[in-house]
């Protein structure tokens, strides 16, 4: 049975954190103040972030059961106000944090103390470099590849995104170029076997799949449906991209 394309496409490549973040049991007496904030994220309830952290500033620096911070949680929800409630209140950031934030400064310092945080993990199973090309944050993808940040590095998740399938996803030409300039392997494959190649070509991002195809990305590869990447466009109404693709 063929999947739901939707899902398929989970190229929004952090929905399975989210999905994760819903599912938490926050029910029951007794929640301390850091599950509050979490809760506070989980919900969108910023009224109740500010009275949490009006109430003990150091809560905004809580962290799940995975070590992934209450910040990198609002970042995944996309709330950039719960995002700067939480950040005005931090003194310092993790290299997630920083990559994500597009903080080019706090990521040179920590490089600079530590140049092996340039291939680490976050609890969740992504290296600063998915977050970078995921958020659109060029000028930092630039810098954690010059500190030899793996361009190809495969999420520790069921996801299996690398790098460029994160800025396909997030639809960053610009980082795009910049990971394949860096190496990075133009047909790997994530979960349910898509390549970034197929994500250009449903997305009907022509600048991205002419990229792409310069690269020797492979117009005739199959996911795990067994369709291409032209099939991909047709579907969605991208005609000329289909058309351009069948004739690579």
């Amino acid at each position: 049975m063929r999947s739901d394309p939707t899902v398929t496409c989970a190229f929004l490549v952090f929905e399975c954190m989210l999905v994760r973040l819903k599912a938490r049991d926050v029910g029951g007496q007794g929640v301390g103040a850091n599950e509050e904030v979490l809760v506070a994220i989980q919900q969108g309830d910023a009224a109740r972030l500010r009275a949490l952290l009006a109430e003990d500033a150091s809560v905004a620096g809580a962290r799940d059961g995975n070590g992934v911070s209450a910040l990198m949680l609002a970042i995944y929800q996309q709330r950039k106000d719960l995002v700067d409630l939480l950040r005005v209140r931090r003194t310092q950031f993790d290299i997630f944090e920083a990559a994500a934030l597009g903080r080019t400064d706090l990521v040179e310092d920590l490089l600079g103390q530590s140049p092996v945080v340039a291939n680490t993990w976050s609890g969740d199973g992504f290296a600063p470099l998915h977050f970078a090309a995921f958020f659109g944050q060029d000028s930092v993808a630039r810098i954690l590849l010059e500190h030899h940040a793996d361009a190809g590095a495969v999420s520790r998740n069921p996801m299996k995104v690398t790098p460029l399938h994160s800025a396909a996803a997030g639809r960053h030409n610009a980082l795009v170029q910049v990971l394949l300039g860096g190496g990075a392997p133009v047909n790997a494959k994530q979960e349910h076997g898509w390549t970034a190649l197929h994500a250009a070509a449903q997305n009907g991002d022509q600048a991205m799949v002419d990229l792409l195809l310069k690269y020797g990305a492979n117009p005739k590869a199959r996911n795990d449906d067994g369709l291409t990447p032209d099939q991909l466009a047709h579907e969605k109404g991208h005609a000329e991209i289909a058309e351009r693709l069948r004739a690579a």
